[in-house]
């Protein structure tokens, strides 16, 4: 079993940062990876980003690229998605969730454990 539990989220203004963490606990193993979902009201659930915890690279989906960064803190085992320069478009629930295969980390059916989630709301 493994546990994801996210925080950071909450209301930001337009062009402001937030930083979202995700705590893993349980059996964790060192091919691991862990990604950032995002689920806005009516729409599909979208790939953020993903880290593989044995090499530290990280990939981003579209919507991160050039504003938000992935980064992990392998001693507390936990995963940060720093987000700048938000934009209304990205007010939504962010997931973090976990992959054991650590490829083809943009699909959400590649995760086997996930979150409860953390509310995102930008406004504009």
């Amino acid at each position: 079993q493994v546990q994801l539990v996210e925080s950071g989220g909450g209301l930001v203004q337009a062009g402001g940062s937030l930083r979202l963490s995700c705590a893993a606990s349980g059996r964790t193993f060192s091919h691991d990876a862990i990604g950032w979902f995002r689920q806005a009201p009516g729409k599909e659930r979208e790939f953020v980003a993903a880290i593989r915890w044995f090499d530290n690279s990280p990939y981003y989906g579209d919507v991160a690229k050039g504003r938000f960064t992935i980064a992990r803190d392998n001693a507390k085992k936990v995963v940060y998605l720093q987000m700048n320069r938000l934009e209304s478009e990205d007010t939504a629930v962010y997931y973090c969730a976990r992959s054991s295969s650590d490829s083809r980390l943009s699909r959400p059916d590649e995760y086997d454990y996930w979150g409860q989630g953390t509310q995102v709301t930008v406004s504009s």
